[in-house]
């Protein structure tokens, strides 16, 4: 069975929203005020040992948008894992090698995912899907890149949906930039 990893860069309010540069967001790339070659590091180790990619639509044609023409350790690794995308508009996934299209109910489809895979699943981005996937016990593991800084306002990793679900930390990292990666397992 698959371990199911949320990875999410996020601010200090809780914002996931446009750390990339995406034009959704007054304060968008974010993330590009502290990068640097210990993230570069450390989200390669974790690419790295992962064998798929979990992907919303909006996420995935974000992606889509960026990743297929980038060469080097990281893109090409990034670019042949397998991609499952997770969409009820999409009608096949676009351009990009190893995608899958996921349908029906997601919470049914990704426990059989989960089922099927045997490496871990990564899951970055992708807000409304990670709610989902919080919302149904189907995270295993949250991965937060935690970035001091504060943009005010935008899409949260975590849903609104007064339910209280337990995890505890599994491991903690301080880059020199004053970010926190920090690992939590489900309790």
């Amino acid at each position: 069975m698959a371990k199911l990893i949320v990875t999410e860069f996020v601010t200090l309010d809780g914002v996931m929203e446009a750390p990339g540069g995406e034009p959704s967001h007054p304060h968008s790339g974010w993330v590009f005020d502290y990068a640097g070659p210990e993230h570069e590091k450390y989200k390669m180790e974790e690419t790295l040992e992962a064998e798929s990619q979990l992907i919303g639509r909006v996420t995935y044609e974000s992606f889509v948008g960026a990743w297929p023409q980038r060469k080097g350790p990281f893109a090409d690794h990034f670019n042949s894992m397998k991609k499952y995308v997770v969409s009820s508009t999409l009608p096949e996934p676009l351009e990009w090698e190893n995608s899958t299209l996921v349908k029906g109910d997601v919470a049914t489809e990704v426990a059989k995912l989960k089922e099927r895979e045997e490496g871990p699943i990564l899951v970055a981005g992708s807000c409304t899907l990670v709610h989902t996937l919080i919302e149904n016990d189907l995270v295993d593991e949250l991965k937060l890149m935690v970035f001091p800084t504060i943009v005010g306002g935008g899409k949260r990793v975590f849903p609104e949906s007064g339910l209280k679900k337990g995890f505890k930390l599994a491991d903690s990292q301080t880059f020199s930039t004053g970010v926190i990666a920090n690992s939590y397992e489900r309790a």
